[in-house]
């Protein structure tokens, strides 16, 4: 006998207070506060059942909108795998509900046209993505960052054409310099292929975003979602105590360096989990919900490693206003040297 779980979706999840969902931009695409990143704990060497645990609990909790990308994994392609087998054996009849997005520019294969924003690379890319997620298009194609020598113009007008070819319903841009991500912005316009959301890093520790970013992005009526809310882990408390727990991002080796974390660091972090613990969350709450307050905000991108992280950071939903006081102490600690 076949006793294969058969996935049936939470008939409450778009009920009131479960997500709240915001307009991007000018367009009408409604996202969800928070979205679901792929980044990390999706790939080949992860475990199956634990990523579809997160995926299916994340879609019974209002997250709509899926952040992939062609190189996620380990190895690269492999989170989009993952993904589409997900899709393909639970989520399928749920298609029309779901915003799945995915990304070209940075290292995927070897020799000189694996890596970077040239048409090639993103013509090849999209194709290959699409067959990785057993999908026909995706909702959101996403420039993954200006690489520095290729025209704006021969990577934009690739966008372009693969919108038209019905391979993407919108258009991103991720990573891009304030000055290129205008003249982006422009060409695509221009086109009538308006570019629907700009993905940066964002959080506490880095904001470098709010100085040229979010204005632009404002006034070219574009969405903004945020990666790295968490900073790699060190907005919450698995460092507070100064080490590098086992299967932490730092003891790994995952872009966060055990050398990054600094006295210094640790000092802000550690006031601004008395924040968070005065305020009734959890730092990692409150570093999402600070996002969500930030102007111009419409997503927020987790990646979290189980399914009780995951839960854990959509109770930030819960606690996005600040009190005037707490953004003035908030700022105090973040300015602290």
């Amino acid at each position: 006998m076949n006793c294969k779980h058969v996935y049936t979706a939470n008939p409450d999840r778009y009920a009131e207070g479960v997500m709240n969902y915001r307009r991007c931009g000018t367009s009408g695409i409604r996202l969800p506060e928070i979205s679901l990143g792929f980044w990390w704990h999706y790939g080949e060497i992860n475990v199956y059942g634990e990523a579809r645990e997160k995926v299916l609990y994340a879609f019974d909790h209002g997250i709509t909108c899926f952040d992939l990308a062609n190189n996620y994994g380990p190895p690269y392609g492999s989170a989009e795998e993952t993904f589409g087998k997900i899709y393909g054996e639970n989520l399928r009849s749920h298609r029309h509900e779901m915003i799945v997005t995915t990304k070209a520019g940075y290292d995927m294969w070897p020799g000189p046209y694996g890596i970077g924003s040239s048409r090639k690379m993103l013509m090849t890319s999209i194709d290959e993505s699409l067959h990785r997620m057993r999908l026909d298009y995706v909702d959101i194609f996403y420039s993954h960052r200006y690489d520095g020598f290729t025209p704006i113009e021969e990577t934009m007008q690739a966008l372009v054409d693969i919108v038209r070819s019905g391979k993407a319903l919108y258009v991103g841009l991720s990573n891009y310099p304030a000055d290129k991500l205008a003249e982006a912005a422009e060409y695509l316009s221009a086109r009538d292929v308006h570019p629907l959301i700009y993905q940066g890093k964002y959080n506490m520790l880095v904001r470098d975003i709010e100085e040229k970013h979010i204005g632009l992005l404002a006034k070219s009526g574009i969405g903004l979602t945020a990666f790295s809310p968490l900073a790699e882990g060190l907005l919450t408390d698995k460092y507070i105590g100064g080490n590098c727990p086992d299967g932490s991002r730092a003891a790994l080796g995952h872009h966060l360096k055990p050398s990054a974390i600094t006295p210094q660091l640790l000092a802000r972090i550690k006031a601004l989990n008395c924040v968070a613990a005065q305020r009734g969350q959890s730092l990692a709450q409150m570093a999402v919900a600070w996002l969500l307050s930030q102007q111009h905000m419409t997503s927020v991108i987790i990646g979290p490693r189980t399914v009780k992280q995951l839960a854990d950071n959509l109770q930030a939903l819960h606690g996005t206003c600040f009190s005037e006081d707490e953004i003035i102490e908030i700022d105090r600690i973040l300015s602290m040297q």
